[in-house]
């Protein structure tokens, strides 16, 4: 009877370690797409290679900065009008 009980606690233990672990679990920082926009439209405000950034003003005034690879950056200039769509980071599901 006291192998059944303690093999029995020892598996409500390790179905509560495993449940708290798998709620602790987030997404990475940056993936909550429900507040940004999906298409921004403007004109580029600034382009920083070294850092892989491009800044963009749109038509309401707001700024937006989207992550780039430099060989893509390579082709924008400050002034350019252009459209930009909102992906996904590859560490977000």
């Amino acid at each position: 009877m006291k192998i059944w009980t303690r093999l029995l606690v020892g598996s409500a233990c390790g179905v509560m370690l495993w449940s708290g672990t798998a709620l602790g679990e987030g997404q990475p920082a940056g993936c909550n797409k429900s507040s940004a926009k999906e298409k921004v439209e403007g004109q580029v405000v600034t382009v920083d290679t070294e850092k892989g950034k491009l800044t963009v003003r749109g038509a309401d005034g707001t700024t937006h900065e989207f992550q780039a690879s430099k060989e893509t950056l390579q082709d924008y200039k400050v002034g350019d009008h252009i459209k930009a769509k909102l992906r996904s980071a590859q560490d977000c599901p």
